[in-house]
């Protein structure tokens, strides 16, 4: 059975910006009882077109700061990119934290298609990365996959936070769209992208399927928390490791690299 310390503890979140909300929505909806923190480094936004180093030298000083300073119980990796880059070192450096990780969601969209095309859009790094080959190898008996790396798409929708329908954003999504006309599916495969859904329905022909995967890592996170008795009970009172008043309601602290609103 776990300590009141360990269950009381909040739970990591981080991605290079704003992008990881979109799976943070997903968390809060799937775990009402927990405690969030939330680093947005909006510094160094957007990863996925910085190199596999930077990303990785990132990721690990983020999860050492939110283990030292908010004592986290779990931490989700809500970048595609930093999964990429990151997430092996991440679970050999850290056995004990439970961490979960996120990746395109090519497996759900193949099955999903009825015509068996299906186009990915995503970062030039998570593109580029051996992790998504090796996702894109083992799906490719069951759908065809034309894979677009969206550039500065993701920068956009940083630099246009308060204004997700902005005519830069509707510019570039529309411009990466057009590839994607022969699809029945599509995957958003960077959190970004969830964000300015709306803007990528109106681009995409009718009755185009979108898939995203923040329920899934949700899912998963519940899973894995609930198999280490982690999960913090509706009713259950205690102080996480930096002295925060642990209570049944759900709260989420936001933090930045940069002087940038992160709260929505």
């Amino acid at each position: 059975m776990a300590s009141m310390l360990e269950t009381g503890g909040p739970i990591g979140v981080f991605d290079s910006g704003i992008g990881g909300l979109s799976v943070l929505q997903a968390l809060c909806t799937a775990l009402p009882n927990e405690q969030f923190v939330y680093f947005a480094d909006a510094a160094h936004a957007p990863y996925g077109e910085k190199g596999d180093a930077f990303v990785r030298h990132r990721s690990l000083d983020i999860t050492q700061q939110l283990r030292a300073q908010y004592g986290i119980k779990a931490l989700v990796v809500a970048c595609n990119t930093a999964t990429a880059a990151a997430i092996t070192d991440l679970r050999r450096l850290h056995p004990n934290l439970i961490i979960v990780g996120i990746e395109p969601a090519l497996k759900p969209a193949a099955a999903h298609s009825q015509n068996k095309r299906v186009t990915v859009f995503a970062t030039q790094g998570t593109l580029a990365s051996s992790k998504f080959k090796q996702l894109l190898a083992e799906q490719s008996a069951f759908a065809l996959f034309t894979c677009i790396a969206c550039d500065g798409l993701a920068q956009a929708i940083e630099r246009h936070r308060d204004d997700l329908n902005h005519a830069d954003i509707i510019t570039l999504v529309y411009q990466y769209a057009a590839a994607a006309h022969l699809s029945d599916t599509v995957v958003l495969g960077c959190t970004h992208y969830p964000l300015v859904k709306p803007v990528f329905e109106a681009a995409l022909a009718p009755h185009t399927y979108i898939v995203d995967n923040g329920a899934s890592v949700a899912k998963r996170l519940y899973e894995r928390l609930h198999s280490k008795a982690l999960l913090q009970a509706a009713s259950t009172r205690g102080t996480s490791a930096a002295g925060a008043a642990v209570t049944a309601n759900q709260t989420v602290t936001y933090l930045s690299s940069a002087a940038v609103k992160i709260a929505q």
